[in-house]
């Protein structure tokens, strides 16, 4: 008898027949030859090994014969083709093969073969064929591995984590790393793993994208709607319950992640060192903050040192010069009242009044122009030579101021006649116009146009060209009338023409009215030079000891006592002329009131007028300012 075609020959003389061997006992002896004593499906064994020459597959025969096929998603598929021990690892070939053989052994006609009996509506052999129409489908594959039984979803403890860190997350995130798309994924690692590779790891767990999707587990199956409407509304109820557990999963991913970051130690020891880093880098900044502000602070202390120390330097120059200047200023007093009270005392070397006029201006010529020494010498020479070097000086003067003027403005032009058949008429002397009288008009004019007076200098000019004589043709324009009036306020009064002028008209006045002139008694009206300098400017004063405001006397009821001890002579006062007061006035701006004997030497250029008419005449002048001023508010 042989193995595998079992002839039986009987050899007679007539005929030769084959002979075919069946029965349960023939298919008991095959499987002893092929798969051992075991018979390969002998019920003494549960489990059954199919080996080829590459792997080898383990099939439980009684968790097979367990399965419902009605329950059939609720089954192992890899346990039922025997790849239990492989599962998500095992090829598409490896699930070719073990079906193959899977299929030889427990198909229906085998079993039934075998003498075992079938059972069509619960055979389990169905199971195995959802398990492989389930498998060699990539995506039916991929959706039954998402869901996959043998997986375990749960976190370890925190405790466990505590105590073996590396022991129980490393393997956590070897299992967790098959649900990731990307390839590459960098694992746990150890103690010595740099900072580069651990940022790494948490920067690709953060931003882990798993395909783990569950339409394995849709509850329902949309191809069992009756029509349309009914598979779209089951499709989005799954596609809803899929979504939450995508979800779930992910914040499961999130925990496991946030578990090992919490409890990493090199996460520790790295903000330890990030953490002292910043100390030392904030400490270093502080440090240098301090020693820049040290810094700062002693550079402004020496800047301040330095600062008061140039102010004393300065404040002691400024003190030197102003010392110096005290004492220049003291020095030419000292020497212009010596030379005044020289000319004085020698009645001013003057035969009569005229001369005597002419040497009084001479002195303030030479008091103007002369400098300390000069005068120092002069005095000497008059001690000696008395009216000789007076009037060598006052010669010398002349000359330097004829000079200056020379400078200034010019020799003087002399006008060509024009012949009688000549139609040209002669060109006008621009400087002839300006007489005492059209001079005094400009003055007045300033006064009654003050300045914000809209086009001031062309109502000025105006008034002048009406009311001016000598113009002829001639007229004053804006711009002349400016320039003059600046003119007058930088010039020198005791220096101009117009002074010699006006002291020639007011002694032609001074011949004239001489019989008339009154004496004032001294006891009428006491007024001292700082008074009148107060009169002058409106502020308060003291005439005879009562005080003055704005040259007007407080009203106050005077009793009987100081009323008869009082005692005044009444005198007419005379009249002020317009030459008088335009000479006042201009005397006044000569002589600011720093000039020393101020009234003294207002009074001298002012023939007639003694130094009580003129601080009487001012301050006549500064009550009908202070009346108009009151005139207006109202």
């Amino acid at each position: 008898m042989e193995t595998e075609n079992t002839v039986v020959a009987l050899q007679t003389p007539f005929e030769t027949r084959r002979v075919q061997c069946v029965g349960l006992n023939f298919v008991k002896y095959l499987a002893t030859i092929h798969y051992g004593e075991s018979g390969g499906l002998s019920t003494s064994s549960s489990e059954e090994k199919i080996s080829d020459s590459t792997t080898e597959f383990v099939v439980d025969v009684d968790y097979l014969r367990s399965l419902d096929p009605k329950e059939w998603k609720d089954q192992d598929h890899y346990a039922v083709l025997g790849l239990k021990h492989l599962r998500n690892a095992a090829t598409d070939d490896d699930i070719k093969r073990a079906y193959r053989k899977i299929v030889l052994k427990h198909h229906p006609d085998k079993r039934k073969a075998q003498g075992e009996e079938i059972r069509t509506d619960d055979d389990y052999f169905t199971c195995i064929i959802r398990a492989y129409e389930t498998l060699s489908v990539p995506a039916k594959r991929r959706s039954y591995d998402s869901v996959d039984p043998e997986f375990d979803d749960t976190l370890p403890s925190q405790q466990a984590v505590e105590k073996d860190f590396y022991g129980v997350l490393g393997p956590q995130f070897e299992l967790n790393k098959r649900w990731s798309e990307k390839r590459n994924v960098p694992l746990l690692g150890d103690d010595n793993s740099d900072r580069d590779a651990v940022e790494k790891f948490y920067d690709f767990w953060y931003n882990f994208q798993s395909w783990r999707e569950y339409s394995y587990l849709d509850e329902e199956d949309k191809d069992k709607g009756q029509d349309r409407e009914e598979r779209r509304w089951i499709e989005k109820q799954n596609k809803q319950i899929r979504i939450k557990r995508k979800k779930e999963e992910n914040s499961r991913i999130r925990a496991l992640v946030d578990l090992a970051y919490n409890n990493d130690p090199r996460i520790v020891r790295f903000k330890k060192e990030e953490k002292e880093k910043k100390l030392a880098a904030k400490r270093a900044k502080q440090t240098a903050a301090q020693q820049q502000k040290a810094e700062e602070e002693r550079l402004i202390r020496e800047a301040e040192l330095k600062k008061q120390e140039a102010e004393k330097a300065e404040q002691k120059r400024i003190e030197q010069i102003q010392k110096e200047r005290e004492a220049q200023k003291r020095a030419l007093k000292k020497e212009k009242k010596i030379f005044r009270d020289t000319m004085k005392a020698n009645d001013y070397y003057a035969a009569d009044d005229k001369e005597k006029l002419k040497n009084m201006e001479g002195i303030d010529k030479i008091c103007e122009l002369m400098k300390t020494l000069e005068l120092q010498e002069l005095n000497k020479n008059m001690a000696t030579n008395g009216k000789e070097a007076f009037l060598k000086a006052l010669q010398e003067t002349e000359e330097k101021m004829e000079e200056e003027r020379r400078r200034l403005f010019g020799p003087p032009k002399t006008a060509a006649t024009p012949s009688a058949n000549s139609a040209v008429k002669p060109a006008v002397n621009r400087k002839q116009l300006w007489t005492l009288e059209n001079i005094q008009l400009l003055i007045k004019a300033v006064n009654l146009f003050p300045a914000g007076t809209v086009q001031r200098w062309e109502v000025v000019a105006n008034f002048l060209n009406q009311h001016a004589t000598n113009l002829g043709d001639a007229k004053f324009s804006a711009k002349e009338v400016l320039n003059k009036t600046k003119d007058m306020q930088h010039s020198d009064f005791s220096k101009s023409d117009l002074k010699a002028q006006t002291n020639q008209n007011a002694f032609e006045s001074f011949e004239k009215n001489k019989k008339e002139l009154k004496v004032v008694d001294n006891s009428e009206i006491s007024v001292n030079d700082e008074n009148a300098e107060q009169l002058a400017n409106g502020s308060t004063a003291k005439v005879n000891g009562t005080p003055m405001v704005n040259g007007k006397k407080p009203e106050k009821t005077e009793s009987k006592e100081e009323a008869a001890t009082t005692t005044t002579t009444t005198v007419e006062p005379k009249t002020w002329t317009k030459e008088e007061q335009s000479l006042l006035e201009q005397a006044i701006k000569t002589y600011p009131v720093s000039t020393a004997d101020r009234w003294d030497r207002i009074a001298e250029c002012i023939p007639g007028r003694t130094k009580k008419e003129c601080l009487k005449r001012v301050k006549e002048l500064v009550d009908q300012v202070n009346a108009k001023k009151k005139a207006m508010a109202k």
